[in-house]
């Protein structure tokens, strides 16, 4: 459900808006549920108003990027590495990449954690910690409404440990 939530706005995503309301309102009460349901009172607006803020949002800015090694790594061998690395990851889990999408992308990383064995999904999303959170702090400095999807997204991981946080001001900086 994040990941599909995180996805481009086009229109099978637009049309399954109702399917997707109800799969949050069946979600047990408690954090993920209320910030996917502000997420949800605040993604209003046709396809092309929905596609148009994604864009600005996603695609104009480099602090809000959806690719996670990005923040780690930049645009350099180091990144290529890393993606390798999860091809391999994803692959070795019995889950080989599908998708158009880089396998760092944060909706591929969500998929993968959502299907992948137990512990190789919380180990990936742990091992990015620091640019989630980067992204969600990112995301709420920009005003999104998707912030309130990296909100769930954070929610259902371990709270910052004090090397995460340092992590996350050394990303920013």
């Amino acid at each position: 459900l994040l990941s599909y939530l995180l996805r481009y706005p086009g229109p099978e995503v637009v049309a399954a808006r109702d399917g997707l309301a109800r799969e949050v309102a069946a979600l047990p009460g408690g954090p993920v549920r209320d910030a996917l349901e502000r997420f949800l009172a605040a993604w209003a607006g046709d396809q092309t108003a929905l596609a148009a803020v994604y864009v600005e949002t996603f695609d104009l800015r480099r602090r809000a990027a959806l690719e996670l090694t990005y923040y780690a790594h930049g645009d350099t061998r180091e990144r290529g590495m890393a993606l390798l690395r999860l091809k391999k990851l994803y692959r070795a889990a019995g889950l080989p990449m599908h998708s158009a999408e880089l396998p760092d992308h944060v909706t591929v990383m969500l998929a993968f954690a959502a299907l992948a064995p137990p512990a190789y999904g919380e180990a990936l999303l742990a091992e990015h910690r620091a640019a989630i959170e980067l992204l969600r702090l990112s995301l709420h400095d920009l005003g999104s409404p998707y912030a309130h999807v990296l909100d769930a997204v954070a929610a259902c991981l371990a709270p910052l440990s004090v090397s995460e946080r340092a992590e996350v001001a050394r990303l920013a900086r």
